[in-house]
Order: structure tokens, then C-alpha cells, then sequence
């Protein structure tokens, strides 16, 4: 037994522990998968001490939260009988214990991707291990791309390890070009009970269950549901049920203590139910448990451009989710699952959780990578490459709080933003400080709204710093710690001017209250907030928000704010002044109106004399950038010119043909339809002035095979020219009378041929009498019985018995009575 691995009870893991480090004596790279409880956690870095490519270096455990990484630490440490900071030592961000001793240091994953980019060959470190990698945070993601990087270009005896329990192992082999290791694993059987799903409220059912299977179940309750509002619910729901069960929160935001206290055992003759978000879902055992209550539900990030990190929205949890959240139930003994949905429900879930990098906002990330010297994160090699939507997005968002330039390239308050471990946005609050009593006041408001679970329900930023001042908890002070290194120094903290230095920094979060809306908000960028009903700062004129979330259907709620006067805003965003004219598509009408303007936020507005011409212009193309042709007339005519050139581009030999869209049309309005607005005004909105419009747009060469190949009319016999319908289920078609056929042999087409029109005969009234694709046929076949039909209704009208050879009947040319 290796000195780093004591002696004590075999875990799954132990069956591949020698195969695992003869692999990687060999080479550089592994992946590992390994149900969860098999040990991988504290097993694996302590075979790998005795190593001989480790050498003096350390090993480097990367955990995706805060509480794993403790609880790993703690596991390690004591299977040793030492204490962390001794051989086994920690880093999070808001504890950090090592020494010249430590050998494996236990990191967050957000710790270690800031080392690797702060530190790109990663001195004094032989190894990485990556755990729970299949919940695929930013982080993780960030770190193992990084990591490779690293190993490719500066490190090739870096060893890379990544452990997993539920992730496709075959694909993630396939991006490192590394084999797989399995461990099997030992779970006890797990009984699965579908309760189904009502309207009832979640916190309603979960205690519902909860107690149905209490009663009929030995052991200890874990209960998973989305979020930490859910569970203080749930918790005032289940207080009734004596003092021989203990009722324990178990979520991100809680202290240590907390946390170790619903992890803990439950004391001799007592049961426990522990309320957990996914933090429960790996990593941690809480001893005792052999009943899962699951609401099926987990909370995910999502990208909201303009908010400060996205935001969370809740979803069906994956399959992967709730079959690892089933198995904590089995981790020592025989146990039982409840799931408080439908079994048929489980065929709709989604097979694993979405990676965070493609739901998440991506300015932190593209931030750090610039101060590694990459300015296009998509240049980089990424299991899940991050949507190049949003990596632009986040440059935007960057060049807007001066921290790259133009071409991605970091500014000196870039730099010190990006050595910040916090959101860009975060950063700037530190980074924008003129003063040291500034700084330290951005510090303080940075620390705070990185931990939400800190604000305790308040909505008054200047009541929560203050509070946080005087906040005594290890978690309070930690921070505090943290927020005066940021600031480089213990500075006086003015919480007065929280609202006025909030407001300079980021001017953008400066609302003002809408006309007529006791609860809605108006903000300086153009986009829109909301207070809940009994919020403090409701008929507060002017705010600036620190803190958003939980959109309704349309603006998010304002969850910490800061009152602020009219007067601090002028100083701030300069009044200016814009004309508006507002059109009318159902009249094609307009008004005009001076407006006095902070930012997007309209302060008074004057009418103003009939619009001219440009102004009329500019505001249909404001209208159509918006809308698109949505309520217009014209948007007949467009479909109708987009059915045409379509059809016409699938059968056109050259290849310069663009393809062509509403959305398209819409986009590139200003370009074809901006001139004609300019000299028509609102007349360029006519059917016919837009097909004119569409045409002139195009190359002469396109313009003439679109011609050729899908004309607008067609001739007939007769000497009547017909338009050519191209939109409808029956499109290309052509209606007249019967009389304007007659001498037509063969039937006629468009696009050289190859597409034959459709003819709807019309009869003397202008009425439908038949529709056809093969004219001839219907000369010889169905004519017949429609002619006999027709020569009773419609005597005086020519109705020949041999059509195709019949003369037709010109326009104006009287009937031939001999």
C-alpha cells in the first residue's frame, strides 16, 4: 500500500487504480469514468503521489464547487491524519489553505483556469485531474482547453486526467486522443416511484411526497428541487413534522457550517431530510440516505444579452440528472426513488444537461482569453466550440466598458480587469475608480453582488452594504477580506455614495419611471426593468440597478437597486435632443415630435409641423428594421417577388444568385428601398412601386434570367397578356376565360420548359370552371362535359368542339354568327 494510500475500505475505484497509473506512466492523457461513490474523488490523487513522473511536482485536483472541493480536501486530509494545508491543500476564492508541504492542491474549477491563464505552463505542477467533468461549467470547459494547450505547446509532460460519472465518454476520448478507463462501480438496487405531476404548486408536491414517503420508508430524505427559494418553501411546509426529523437546506450560498450540517449524519434515533439544489448530485455523500425525492427541475443559466451574467431560467433536469440523483439513494444500502412526474415523460427529457458555454454569457471568458494572448476565443480547440454569436456579443460588451480595442486586444484597465475574479461588469466597479475611497466602495459592491446569498432578501443596496459591514459570519468576513484586496488597501467605506459612484460606472443600469406605470422602468440603453409588487423603491422616479433577474415575458425584475436624482443623471448622460416621427403602417401615417432624451429615456417632447420626405423615410425603415413588413400592404408584393426569384434561382445556370428572405428584404431595406423613400415618400410603399423597387436592385445579368426564366406575364392566343401568379399552392398560375385558349396546342410553361404552368379556366363571368396542368388533356378529355355545361348557361359565347384547333376570339373582335 502506497504511504498516500491508507489502509481502509475498498471502494470500487480500487479495481482500477494500478491499470490507471501504469497508463499514465506511459502517457499524458486519460479519461476516466467511474459511476458515483466509486471513489475516484480521493482515491485517484493519492495512487497518483507515488507517481515517478510527479517527482517534487504537485497534483491538481479541479472541482466545479466550492463545496466538493472542501469536502474532497477534508476526505483527503483525513485519510492521512493531517489537517488541510499539509500534504493535501485548498484554493477557492474564498479559502485558501497550503504550504511548502502540500503535494495535492484542491482547486474550484474558476481558481485554476485563472492560474493556467495568469501562469500558462503551469510551473511546480505535474498533473491535472478534472472532476465531475460531465456537468460541463464554463470553467471546467475553459480549463481543460486551456490545459491542452498548454500541454501541446509548452508542457508535454504534463499529465491531463479527467474523471467522469455520466458524461459520452467515446467523444470526449475522441477531442483528447486519449484512452478510457472504466471503473464499474457497486450501487445497491434503487426502487423508482412515479408519483405523476399536478398544477399544484412544486413546493406543494415535494412535501407532499416527502411525507408519503416517510411514512412508509426507513431512513434519511434527499429532496432535489431547482433552487434555494423553492426549498426555504418547502422547509415552512414540512415544520409539522416533530422533532425527531431534522430539516437541513443544502444549497451554493450557504456557509460551510451549513453545509456540513446537512451533509453530517443524522443523530442517533433522529431522521433527516436534507432540501438540496444539483449541488447533491455528485461528489458529496450525505450519510444516511436512502429515500431521493425528486422534482425533476434543475435551474440553468441563460444568455440575456445586456444583463450582467445572463440570467437562470428553470428546466426539466436530464436524463443523466436524474438517473444520478436516483442512484444517491443506493449508495450504502438498498434504497427508493420517488419522481414527482409521469414515467411516460422521461421519453422528452433531454439526454444530459446543455453545456454551460452555450448558454451562458461569454465576456468573462473572452476577457481572460485575451489576457492569455488569444483575442478569438474560436481560433482555440474546444470539446463544444462556444456560438460565435455570442463570442461577439462579448467583445461588444468589452470594447463598450474599454477594455479591448478594436481588434481584441487587451487595454491597461483590460489587464487589470481581467486579473479580477469576477465578471467583467464586476470588475469594472474596481477598475473605474478614480480615488481609493472609490475603490474600495466598487470592492465592496463587487464582493457583495458575487454572492447573492449575502443580500438576505434586501432590495436597497445602501441598506445591504450596510449590513454587510457589520455581517460577523465567516463567510461575511471572508469576502470582506477578499473585497480589500481587491481594492489593494483597507480605505473609508462611503455607502452613501453607492447610488451616485453605481450610477457613473455603469450608466447604463440608470432607469427612470414610465408615465402611467407605477412598476415599469424606462433604462438609459433602450431596454426595460420591472419592481415587484410591495418592492421599497415603488414611485422612486429615478434608480440605478445593481442586481436583475427572473424575467417576466418581457423585462426582468428589479432585485437591488439604488435611489438617484434627476440632477446626478444630467451630470452623468448629457440631455440631447432627437426628432422622431412615428409612422402608422394601417394609414400610412405620420407624426413628428421633438423629444428631450437621457440616453433612450424620452423627459418631455413637443410636436413638430408634417414630416418631410427624409424623415418620412427614415422612419418607415426604422419601422421595417423592427417589424419587418409585418402590417404593410406591401408585404404581398415582396412574398409575391421572393416566390418568383426563388423559384427562378433553383433553376438558374449561373451561380451569383443570393438567395433572398423576408427577414433578408427586411435587413437590407435601407439599401433597395431607402432611395425610393427618399424621392416617393410613402408612394414607394405601393404593390407595384415595390416590385419595381425589388427589380431595380438587382444585377442586369440576374434581372435578365430572372426574366427569361420566370416572366412576369404570359401571351395567349387570344393577343391578352395574363399575369403570372408565383405564390400559392398552386403557383406558377395563369386565369382567363376559356375563349382566350382556344388554338392552344400544347401547354404552357416557364423556366425554359421545365415547369408547367397551372391554368385556371375562368368562364364568361369570370367564375372557376376548371383547373388543369395538361391542356391538351382537357381539350380531349374533360372539355366535353364542361362545354355542354357552359354552350346552355352561356349561349351567345363561342364554345367550339375541337378547342385546339378553333380560332381564339381577340379582345373586341365581335362573334362570328355564320
Amino acid at each position: 500500500m502506497s504511504p498516500y494510500l491508507p489502509d481502509f475500505a475498498s471502494l470500487p475505484i480500487d479495481d482500477v487504480l494500478e491499470a490507471l497509473s501504469h497508463h499514465l506512466d506511459q502517457h499524458s492523457r486519460l479519461v476516466l469514468a467511474a459511476p458515483p461513490g466509486a471513489g475516484k474523488t480521493t482515491r485517484v490523487p493519492l495512487e497518483l503521489l507515488k507517481s515517478a513522473w510527479l517527482e517534487t511536482g504537485k497534483l491538481i485536483l479541479v472541482e466545479p464547487r466550492r463545496i466538493a472541493a472542501r469536502r474532497a480536501a477534508e476526505r483527503m486530509a483525513g485519510n492521512l491524519g493531517e489537517k488541510i494545508g499539509q500534504t493535501i491543500g485548498l484554493r477557492s476564492r474564498l479559502d485558501t489553505r497550503v504550504s511548502k508541504a502540500t503535494r495535492i492542491e484542491v482547486v474550484t474549477d474558476g481558481v485554476f483556469s485563472n492560474q493556467i491563464i495568469r501562469e500558462p505552463d503551469l510551473p511546480g505542477i505535474a498533473g491535472v485531474i478534472f472532476d465531475e467533468f460531465h456537468e460541463r461549467g464554463l470553467e471546467a470547459d475553459l480549463g481543460l482547453t486551456l490545459a491542452l494547450e498548454t500541454q501541446e505547446a509548452l508542457r508535454d509532460d504534463l499529465r491531463l486526467i479527467v474523471m467522469s460519472a455520466t458524461l459520452d465518454t467515446a467523444s470526449l476520448c475522441t477531442f483528447m486522443q486519449c484512452d478510457l478507463i472504466e471503473s464499474e462501480g457497486r450501487a445497491f438496487p434503487v426502487e423508482t416511484i412515479y408519483q405523476g405531476r399536478t398544477r399544484d404548486p412544486i413546493e406543494d408536491q415535494m412535501a407532499k411526497a416527502i411525507k408519503t414517503a416517510l411514512a412508509s420508508q426507513s431512513g434519511s430524505v434527499l429532496a432535489f428541487l431547482p433552487g434555494a427559494g423553492e426549498i426555504r418553501r418547502t422547509a415552512e411546509r414540512l415544520d409539522d413534522l416533530g422533532k425527531d426529523i431534522e430539516i437541513c437546506p443544502l444549497f451554493g450560498a450557504l456557509s460551510p457550517k451549513e453545509q456540513d450540517a446537512a451533509i453530517a449524519p443524522a443523530p442517533p434515533g433522529r431522521r433527516k431530510i436534507v432540501l438540496a439544489t444539483d449541488i447533491a448530485e455528485s461528489s458529496l455523500t450525505i450519510e444516511g440516505v436512502r429515500i431521493v425525492v425528486d422534482a425533476g427541475l434543475a435551474r440553468v443559466p441563460v444568455f440575456r444579452p445586456g444583463m450582467m451574467s445572463g440570467g437562470l431560467e428553470t428546466r426539466r433536469a436530464s436524463i443523466a440528472n436524474v438517473d444520478q440523483r436516483r442512484g444517491r439513494a443506493g449508495r450504502t444500502e438498498p434504497g427508493v426513488c420517488y419522481r414527482l412526474w409521469n414515467e411516460e415523460e422521461n421519453r422528452g427529457l433531454p439526454k444530459s444537461p446543455e453545456p454551460e458555454i452555450l448558454a451562458t454569457d461569454l465576456s468573462a471568458l473572452t476577457l481572460r482569453l485575451a489576457a492569455w494572448g488569444e483575442a478569438d476565443p474560436l481560433r482555440l480547440s474546444w470539446l463544444t466550440p462556444p456560438p460565435k454569436g455570442q463570442i461577439e456579443g462579448a467583445k461588444t460588451e468589452l470594447k463598450r466598458l474599454d477594455f479591448v480595442d478594436d481588434q481584441g486586444r487587451l487595454s491597461e484597465e483590460g489587464r487589470k480587469a481581467s486579473a479580477l475574479p469576477m465578471s467583467p461588469r464586476l470588475a469594472k466597479l474596481i477598475t473605474a475608480a478614480r480615488n481609493d475611497d472609490e475603490r474600495t466602495l466598487g470592492a465592496y459592491i463587487a464582493a457583495l453582488l458575487s454572492e447573492p446569498g449575502l443580500l438576505r432578501g434586501e432590495n436597497d443596496l445602501t441598506r445591504a452594504l450596510s449590513t454587510f459591514r457589520s455581517d460577523k459570519s465567516p463567510r461575511a468576513e471572508a469576502l470582506k477580506k477578499q473585497a480589500d484586496k481587491w481594492a489593494g488597501r483597507q480605505n473609508r467605506l462611503n455607502i452613501d455614495m453607492a447610488g451616485p459612484y453605481l450610477a457613473r460606472v455603469w450608466p447604463d443600469r440608470i432607469v427612470r419611471l414610465r408615465p402611467n406605470a407605477p412598476l415599469r422602468y424606462q433604462a438609459s440603453n433602450g431596454g426595460g426593468y420591472r419592481l415587484m409588487e410591495g418592492s421599497p423603491f415603488a414611485g422612486q422616479t429615478w434608480l440605478v440597478v445593481a442586481d436583475a433577474g427572473g424575467h417576466t415575458a418581457s423585462d426582468p425584475i428589479i432585485r437591488l437597486a439604488a435611489e438617484i436624482s434627476e440632477q446626478l443623471v444630467k451630470t452623468i448622460i448629457p440631455i440631447s435632443r432627437k426628432t422622431i416621427t412615428d409612422f402608422d403602417p394601417g394609414d400610412l401615417s405620420f407624426r413628428s415630435r421633438e423629444v428631450q432624451m437621457i440616453g433612450e429615456i424620452a423627459l418631455s417632447e413637443r410636436p413638430l409641423q408634417k414630416p418631410d420626405r427624409k424623415a418620412i423615410g427614415e422612419s418607415v425603415l426604422a419601422y421595417i428594421a423592427a417589424n419587418g413588413f409585418e402590417n404593410l400592404e406591401a408585404r404581398l408584393a415582396v412574398q409575391a417577388f421572393i416566390c418568383r426569384y426563388e423559384l427562378a434561382r433553383h433553376h438558374a445556370s449561373a451561380a451569383d444568385w443570393s438567395e433572398l428572405t423576408e427577414t433578408g428584404l427586411a435587413s437590407s431595406a435601407d439599401d433597395w428601398l431607402g432611395p425610393d423613400l427618399q424621392s416617393k415618400g410613402v408612394d414607394a410603399l405601393k404593390p407595384e412601386a415595390i416590385q419595381r423597387s425589388l427589380l431595380a436592385s438587382l444585377d442586369w445579368s440576374v434581372k435578365s434570367e430572372l426574366d427569361r426564366l420566370a416572366p412576369l406575364s404570359h401571351a395567349l392566343p387570344s393577343g391578352r397578356k395574363v399575369a403570372i401568379e408565383y405564390e400559392g399552392e398552386q403557383a406558377p398560375l395563369i386565369s382567363a376565360r376559356v375563349q382566350d385558349f382556344y388554338g392552344l396546342k400544347s401547354h404552357p410553361s416557364i423556366l425554359a420548359g421545365q415547369k408547367p404552368l397551372t391554368i385556371s379556366l375562368l368562364s364568361p363571368a369570370q367564375r372557376p370552371v376548371a383547373i388543369t396542368r395538361d391542356l391538351p388533356g382537357f381539350w380531349a378529355g374533360g372539355y366535353g362535359d364542361m362545354r355542354k355545361d357552359m354552350k346552355g348557361r352561356y349561349p351567345k359565347h363561342d364554345w367550339p368542339e375541337d378547342p385546339a384547333n378553333a380560332a381564339p376570339r381577340r379582345p373586341g373582335e365581335k362573334r362570328n354568327r355564320s
